[in-house]
Order: C-alpha cells, then structure tokens, then sequence
C-alpha cells in the first residue's frame, strides 16, 4: 500500500510541477531584478538483473527524483550574488534530506579576472557544474564512468574560492580558466557512506579539502573546445569495523590526484564529446594500532555523439568505460570494469519540458569500493556480470 501510494504521489507531483514552474517570474527588489530558476527531474527505471543506484530496479522503482530552486541578482555591474537549494531521493541516497546545493558571491573585475567565494560548484571536466542543467545534456544519465551518480557529491562543490576569467588569444580563440581552493563537500546522505554503512563499517567522520584548476580553449575552429581539469583532495575518514567490535578505523588519503582532458564539438544538427578522468588514490588507514595502505585508484573515460533530428527529437548514443586499477578479487573480470553502451531519445514537448528514454547495455558492476551504481547490499542473490538498465526520465525547468 505504502508504495502504491508513494507511486501515486509522484505521478500528481508529475502532472502538478509542470503548471507551477511555468507560472514562475522574476521580480525586483530595491530596483534590482532577482532571478529565480527551478527544475524537477523524475525517473523510473527497470533492469533485468542487478538493481542499480540502491533502487530496486529489477522490479522496476519511481525512486529517482530530484528538485532545485535557485535565486540570483545583479548588485551591482559587477558583483553578482545566488544560491540554489536542492534536495533528492535516489534510491536509498538522498532521503529529500534539503541542502545548499549552492551559494556564493562573484565579483567580475575584468572579462580576464574575477573573484568569486562561498559554496561554489567545481569546475571539473565536461559536466560537473552544469550535471543538474538538465535542458543542455542529451542523456537521462550522463556517463556513469566519469559523473556516477551516486557519488555525485564527492566532486559537485567546494567550499572556498575561485579565481576565473577569459582571456583573448586573437586568431587563436580564447582561453577560459578556473582555480579554486577551499574545503570538500560532505554528504551523509551520499554513496559513501552508504556503501560504508552497507559494508559494516559506518562512517562516523568526513572531511578534507580540495584544490585545482581548469583551463578550456576555445578554438577558432567554429563549435570545437578543448579542456584539462586538475584537482587535489584530502579525505580523512574515520568509520567503526562492526566485525571487530565496533573498532575504529581511521582512514585518509595521501592525497587523491584528479586529472581530467576533454573535447567538445558542436557542428550543424552534430554534437559529439569525450572525456578521460584519472583517478589517482593510496589510501593509508589505521586500525588496532597496524598500519596499512590500500589502492583505490580508478579511471574512466566515455564518447558521446548526439543529432538533432529536428525541434522536437534529439537522438544519441555513448560508450562508457570504467576500471578499477587493484579490485579486491582479481579473479573476478567483472570487478575491475564497468562498460556502458547506451542508446538514447530525448523529446523536447515543450521548451521547458523534456523526456528521456534510454536504455543501456552494462558489462561488469566495479569494484565493492568503487560504488558506481552497483551494491552488493542491494542485490543479496549475488550481482550478475552483465546488466540491461531502461531509464525513462522527465525534466522541467524554468
């Protein structure tokens, strides 16, 4: 009953959200205009075998929603402020637990420098700080190698700031770049700790700091961008081992290297994209008075090409690819690997309201550490090596 319920709740929320974002405005304070921006997202997904992102998708699961609301004004010409609160239920992560996604002050100096400080989302390859831009990407999931979705606040923010600009190189484009310094975004309702909880060493402690930079060039090849990102993150982790009584383990990484390349080409009804993402991490614990080291290190990297049949109808494909450099069980092929072959329709009926079909043909399930959608927790019976995931999913944002 709870879940016909529950089941009924999102399709009204469905059919509601729609009416009320597009009723929507701006306003004015002091003179001032205050923009506000919103989007709900709402998924189902089913899949033949292993249930995926903690819901139970072999029997089909609604659990997939997530909302936003964002307000920005112009205080001067030059210094800008906003924020966005957010909040999402994806299986078991989430819990509609509501959070400052985001909020920050940015002051433009020049077009080539500006400052800006707060909560501030990370630049980092393609897609992190535009991942919950729905309307811009043609996929109901963004390639789960590179931008997993439940791990999505280990990368998403920093709190700290940046330093930005663009800068022009004449006849050769124009040369866009980010550093940022600041402290990692902690979650507890994230994937982390979920797969901690799930593995019987609950998170008790999270923190570190981040620090990195992006440069993208803009060339003058019409549409063409090229980029790198670069990051450093601490973690420091204490969780208790329940198999031993509840002992603490304390864990940190020394440090954690992020690297990142990647291309962007827009030509005509074409959009085609490709990133690489290193994930470089030694993780050096404690516990009952030993210590000890692990390799944690992945990478990952996808190609995408999209085309746009008309106003209306977008289709694409991606492949996706994820490895583990050290899984636990070596003898298993399919820990140290999830590949991804997606194929996807997205249906624009309106210019603030889309739909998504996409299915996806999934080789491996990664590493116990790796928690990119696969959680033994979820799939008791044992997780299988392959996996067919159907994704339906509609936007709407105003």
């Amino acid at each position: 009953m709870h879940r016909k319920m529950k089941t009924a709740t999102l399709v009204a929320a469905t059919l509601f959200v729609p009416g009320l974002l597009k009723a929507q405005f701006d306003f004015k304070v002091d003179g001032r205009d205050v923009q506000i921006h919103s989007f709900m997202q709402q998924g189902f997904a089913y899949s033949n075998e292993n249930n995926f992102l903690t819901m139970p998708t072999n029997q089909g699961s609604f659990a997939m929603t997530d909302i936003g609301v964002s307000a920005s004004a112009a205080i001067t010409d030059k210094f800008r402020v906003g924020a966005q609160i957010y909040t999402r239920n994806i299986g078991d992560l989430g819990n509609y637990h509501v959070q400052l996604d985001w909020g920050y002050g940015d002051y433009k100096f020049k077009d080539w420098f500006g400052l800006r400080g707060g909560k501030i989302k990370t630049v980092l390859g393609l897609f992190n700080d535009i991942q919950d831009v729905e309307f811009l990407q043609t996929w109901a999931l963004l390639p789960q190698s590179v931008y997993p979705l439940d791990l999505r606040s280990s990368t998403i923010a920093h709190t700290g700031g940046d330093l930005y600009g663009e800068v022009p190189l004449r006849r050769a484009g124009s040369l866009s770049y980010t550093a940022y310094a600041g402290v990692r975004e902690n979650d507890p309702h994230g994937g982390l700790y979920y797969s901690d909880a799930a593995a019987n060493v609950p998170v008790q402690s999270f923190s570190g700091r981040a620090a990195g930079g992006d440069a993208r060039w803009h060339t003058p090849v019409p549409g063409l961008l090229l980029g790198a990102s670069w990051a450093d993150q601490t973690m420091n982790l204490n969780v208790l081992y329940q198999a031993y009584g509840g002992a603490l383990l304390k864990d940190h990484s020394a440090p954690e290297h992020l690297s990142s390349g990647y291309v962007d080409y827009v030509r005509g009804k074409w959009h085609l994209s490709s990133e690489f993402r290193r994930d470089y991490n030694f993780e050096i614990y404690t516990f009952l008075g030993t210590a000890g080291s692990t390799n944690q290190s992945t990478k990952g990297w996808f190609g995408t090409v999209a085309y746009r049949v008309n106003k209306r109808l977008e289709i694409g494909t991606y492949n996706s690819r994820f490895y583990v450099d050290a899984p636990q069980d070596p003898t298993n092929s399919a820990t140290n690997h999830i590949f991804d072959q997606t194929v996807t329709v997205r249906f624009d009926l309106t210019n603030w309201w889309n739909v998504k079909v996409e299915e996806h043909f999934m080789d491996g399930y990664g590493d116990v550490y790796s928690s990119h959608g696969f959680y033994s927790a979820d799939n008791p019976g044992g997780l299988k090596p392959t996996t067919d995931l159907f994704v339906i999913r509609t936007a709407f944002y105003k």
